[in-house]
């Protein structure tokens, strides 16, 4: 479910499951559009690789049988830090609660939007940004 209450698969699952997702929506677009939402499944792969390294595993191997598992239909398969593989984290007790994580989420799209925002600014001519001139004799 996906209300206030719910609870996901850790361990990186529902990062692998959305990144899952958006890669299967962006082979139904073109254009940059493609290349933003595949730019952004492949950064939520970086949740779980990041777990991996923190937890000394080789995350290549990791993400590699996560995709697979993903793609087969295991949506909280995430990585299981007792056996240095993968499992089931919903059926192994491991969750994240839904708010925390759509909190996370928004957070980092929203500071995302906002550094690209300021780049468009900064790099557009027509903008009514004037550089300050250099200091005479530099």
């Amino acid at each position: 479910s996906s209300g206030i209450n719910a609870e996901y698969g850790g361990g990186g699952a529902i990062e692998m499951e959305l990144s899952k997702e958006l890669r299967n929506y962006a082979k139904t677009i073109h254009g940059k559009e493609q290349l933003l939402i595949t730019a952004y499944a492949k950064a939520l792969e970086d949740i779980p690789r990041q777990l991996c390294d923190n937890a000394g595993f080789d995350a290549t191997t990791i993400l590699n049988k996560l995709r697979q598992k993903h793609a087969q239909g295991g949506k909280w398969m995430g990585m299981d830090i007792t056996s240095e593989d993968i499992a089931d984290n919903f059926e192994s007790c491991v969750w994240e609660p839904s708010i925390v994580k759509k909190n996370a989420l928004t957070a980092a799209c929203e500071a995302c939007c906002t550094i690209l925002s300021i780049y468009e600014t900064v790099k557009n001519p027509n903008s009514n940004y004037k550089a300050p001139k250099a200091m005479p004799g530099m």
